[in-house]
């Protein structure tokens, strides 16, 4: 039994960081459950632990001036960015005393990929790379990190309407040369965070073989008061 928690509206990153972090403490702790979270952001550029001043494009002024925020991070990868358009998912998950963190991340890759086909689009794994892609274009980030080698913290994004112009502000991921693409732009219709959040809570319980509770009015934190995700 795992517990899956699915706030309505954009959940401001540092509020849901937060949370992320006390909720993993209390899973190593063994007062909670696993737990899969999927939200959306406000515009956010992430930077982990692998981030390089030239892998930022834009000014923070221009950033900040856009509407935007830059926060730096504790987990593994370099930028990337999170906003309206994009499912985030944050798994908290206790892999045991010998974690296998590349499992752990190919398997989150399957997730995506199992929900992706589920909507008529094909994705990929790089051999070199973390991420699911489509051709030389991601579509999905992953960055991880283990708190005490074991509870699994930050997680993915998906880009389903996301507004991709954002990614001009830095290099994906520190990948000079690589593209980023959205579900709705490769299928060529509309698919938005609505209709994918049950996909992937579907084949997460699939791949993670474990059953998901909704526990979304133990979220502590609240979502901003808009809408989440104008399509388009």
């Amino acid at each position: 039994m795992a517990r899956l928690i699915r706030p309505e509206g954009l959940v401001e990153y540092d509020s849901a960081n937060t949370e992320m972090h006390a909720l993993a403490e209390r899973r190593l702790a063994g007062e909670a459950e696993d737990t899969l979270i999927l939200l959306e952001h406000p515009p956010v550029f992430t930077a982990g632990r692998r981030w390089k001043r030239d892998h930022i494009v834009w000014t923070e002024e221009r950033i900040a001036a856009a509407g935007a925020e830059l926060r730096f991070i504790d987990r593994g990868g370099s930028l990337t960015f999170h906003g309206p358009g994009q499912l985030v998912g944050y798994p908290v998950v206790d892999l045991g005393p010998r974690p296998d963190a590349m499992r752990f991340v190919r398997d989150l890759e399957e997730v995506v990929m199992r929900a992706s086909a589920d909507v008529g689009v094909e994705l990929h794994r790089s051999d070199v790379q973390t991420g699911v892609w489509a051709g030389p274009s991601k579509v999905c980030a992953i960055g991880v990190r283990l708190m005490r080698m074991r509870i699994s913290l930050h997680g993915f994004a998906l880009n389903c309407t996301t507004d991709l112009s954002w990614y001009d502000a830095i290099v994906p991921c520190g990948l000079a040369g690589e593209g980023v693409a959205s579900l709705s732009q490769l299928a060529e219709r509309e698919i938005t965070v609505e209709e994918m959040a049950p996909l992937v809570a579907r084949r997460f319980e699939e791949v993670f073989e474990r059953r998901l509770e909704v526990g979304q009015r133990d979220w502590p934190v609240p979502a901003l008061a808009i809408p989440a995700a104008p399509a388009g």
